[in-house]
């Protein structure tokens, strides 16, 4: 059997965490398989379905490089074939057609808690209260409808809806890939509605009919839908269609264990691109979010989908830990090509204004040394601070202190044996640095300070010798002229 998954967001918001693991757990189970990924847009809801979420929710499938291995399916655009099945199911007997009113229907409520409240009345019975309480929950139960079994219609022009017959009594059991036998009663399951009085079909029919239209063998989703699947399995044996195994997925909690929230990070996934997140790094960072296999922490999509397995699975919810995801993904970006970082980098390191030509030279020099000195790119763009054309640099108090009279004296007699050099790079920069050290007894602690306060004005940055290559002789010699000169003002 070939696989097939399939991700189906609803376009009523967008692509959040949850459910892009969802969706990677589902490429990834294909890949293992050399199956297909599908993508289906689950757009029935019109009132509340946006072409901007639906914009968003590519956007970011794109960006994350879930790609689907077909074109994306618009469920809407199937209301005909969802038609055509719930009628089929009416000539199979296995659906019928209801003509009890919504305001019936809420009249049953009504009176279901009318008798339950009744129950709760001082000055009745054991016997009584029993009895108002099992009437309450027939009539607050689920709706099996009088016309289940062939009761004419009131009148021949009467509006209905039509109906699945739900199965009779007996336990239904669904074998879980992760959360195992699950089983519920029968009775528990009500006579659902899947085409509408106005003639629209539902969301619980759209789905069945488009997983098995779609070929679909697997479904991994969320463990919110766990209901859900009695629900829809009886239209699968109702059709007769063979029915996917399934996979339902505890959700993705907070910090503190509560239901993930925006307070928690709960953003949609393009939030997480915008604060200077890696695709690559998202997706290990989401595939360790409630799955393991052995002692790895970190796997490339590459690695995952190789071994990925259902059975990977854990059955508790997993803790969002934005910490975490900004060390992993500190990880890729020291594993990230230098010409593709510059240009992620870029938008943040222009935030104020466009880059030199210069600064420019200075970053890409750098880059390659400095891709540890950030957790996201906003972090690793503001450590490139000092290789930006600041002059005349403006101290920090720490900086301030270092160029005193003393530290100046130095830096002078320092920068006339750099001045001197026939070849400008880190390694004659740091003999020069050593030697003008040795031949005044100094120790770099005495010359250090003073120098990196002219070069950076404090800013951090790495080892001194590099930040002088980096910043080139011209820059360098200038920033510390500047100081020498300010200094004997």
């Amino acid at each position: 059997m070939s696989v097939i998954t399939r991700f189906a967001p609803s376009p009523t918001g967008m692509l959040h965490i949850g459910g892009a693991r969802t969706a990677l757990f589902n490429y990834l189970y294909a890949k293992r398989h050399n199956g297909k990924f599908l993508l289906r847009i689950e757009d029935t809801d019109r009132e509340r379905s946006t072409d901007e979420a639906t914009a968003a929710i590519l956007e970011g499938m794109e960006w994350l490089g879930l790609t689907a291995d077909e074109k994306p399916l618009m469920q809407f655009s199937r209301a005909g074939r969802h038609t055509e099945v719930a009628l089929d199911m009416v000539s199979r007997g296995t659906a019928f057609r209801c003509y009890a009113t919504q305001e019936e229907l809420q009249a049953r409520r009504d009176l279901g808690e009318e008798k339950r409240q009744a129950a709760k009345a001082e000055g009745i019975s054991e016997d009584e209260k029993a009895a108002l309480l099992a009437e309450a929950n027939v009539l607050l139960g689920p709706y099996r409808s009088p016309w289940r079994d062939g009761a004419p219609a009131p009148s021949e022009d009467t509006p209905y809806t039509i109906r699945l017959r739900a199965p009779d009594g007996g336990d239904r059991v669904v074998e879980d890939g992760v959360q195992g036998t699950v089983r519920i009663q029968a009775s528990e399951l009500d006579d659902m509605i899947l085409l509408r009085a106005d003639g629209t079909p539902t969301y619980m029919l759209a789905v069945v009919v488009d997983d098995h239209d779609m070929g679909v063998t697997h479904v991994i989703r969320g463990d919110d839908h766990l209901r859900n699947t009695f629900r829809q399995i009886p239209i699968y044996e109702a059709m007769g269609w063979d029915i996917p195994k399934y996979a339902h997925v505890p959700l993705i909690h907070g910090p503190d264990g509560a239901k993930l929230s925006k307070r928690h990070g709960a953003l949609s996934t393009l939030a997480y691109r915008e604060m200077g997140y890696l695709p690559e790094a998202m997706k290990a960072y989401l595939l360790r979010l409630g799955w393991s296999h052995g002692d790895q922490e970190i796997f490339t999509q590459d690695e995952a989908a190789a071994v990925f397995d259902i059975g990977g699975i854990n059955k508790a919810p997993a803790r969002l830990d934005i910490e975490k995801l900004g060390q992993i993904n500190s990880h890729f970006l020291r594993l990230a090509d230098d010409e593709r970082l510059f240009s992620l980098l870029k938008p943040y390191l222009e935030a104020e204004k466009p880059l030199t030509e210069a600064e420019i030279a200075r970053i890409r020099a750098a880059l390659p040394h400095m891709k540890d000195r950030g957790n996201t790119l906003p972090e690793l763009a503001e450590a490139f601070a000092f290789l930006k054309d600041i002059r005349p640099i403006e101290l920090n108090k720490k900086a301030r202190k270092a160029l005193k009279v003393e530290g100046l004296d130095r830096l002078a007699g320092l920068r006339d044996e750099l001045q001197q050099l026939p070849h400008w790079s880190a390694e004659t920069i740091s003999t020069a640095i050593g030697s003008y050290c040795t031949a005044l007894d100094l120790s770099m602690g005495q010359v250090g300070p003073p120098l990196r306060a002219a070069l950076t004005g404090g800013l951090p940055a790495p080892d001194i010798a590099p930040v002088l290559e980096w910043l080139g002789r011209d820059e360098a010699l200038g920033r510390i002229d500047d100081q020498i000169a300010q200094g004997r003002e």
